[in-house]
């Protein structure tokens, strides 16, 4: 097997943080950004039919984010730069609703994050530019899609962001402790704290 899988990280049951096998000398590296048989050997029997890339600017913020009717294992992955990567447990019933975890993704770790169907989803941009991928489980429905307050003190997610929870997820007066300005998408904006969003 080329990857290193640990399961259930943070005692939240289903997500996983993966390491892959990097092979490198002077002249470079060579990895498996993905292996189904390692995945299934790994008891993650997962089919993916979409791959997405996003490039952002530092501070930007994209989160939380999810699909109701039609939800996503995403596996996510950090190409170019530095994120932290935060899953947060929507699922009814669950014994760690409502419990986030963070991993710091980059270029230089390599890691990957597994984040299954009934979580929200969402990455802070800590360098100066990074390029994230994901694959999903499911196609994506434009009209399906959810969010979650990035900000919202039920949940307490650890930014390491200055700024105090001023009633809603606006951007305004929030930054990351070197000055730079939180980025935050209008719609991401306006989503709402736990208590009054979809659970799964």
């Amino acid at each position: 097997m080329q990857i290193k899988v640990e399961k259930n990280v943070g005692g939240i049951e289903g997500l996983c943080v993966i390491t892959p096998a990097v092979h490198g000398d002077s002249r470079g590296y060579f990895m498996e950004t993905y292996n189904q048989r390692d995945m299934q050997e790994a008891g993650i029997p997962i089919v993916f039919v979409q791959d997405n890339q996003s490039r952002s600017h530092k501070g930007v913020l994209r989160g939380l984010h999810f699909q109701k009717r039609f939800p996503q294992t995403k596996l996510v992955r950090v190409i170019q730069g530095q994120v932290f990567d935060v899953a947060v447990d929507l699922r009814k019933g669950s014994a760690t609703y409502g419990k986030w975890y963070g991993v710091e993704l980059s270029d230089e770790n390599k890691k990957q994050f597994l984040i299954p169907k009934g979580f929200a989803h969402g990455f802070l941009v800590r360098s100066d530019t990074a390029e994230f991928c994901y694959k999903c489980d499911d196609f994506y429905h434009p009209d399906d899609e959810g969010g979650l307050a990035w900000n919202d003190p039920a949940i307490g997610v650890d930014w390491g962001i200055l700024g105090s929870y001023k009633g809603n997820a606006a951007a305004a007066g929030y930054t990351l402790p070197d000055g730079t300005p939180v980025d935050l998408s209008e719609k991401d904006e306006k989503w709402l704290p736990l208590g009054q969003t979809f659970s799964f």
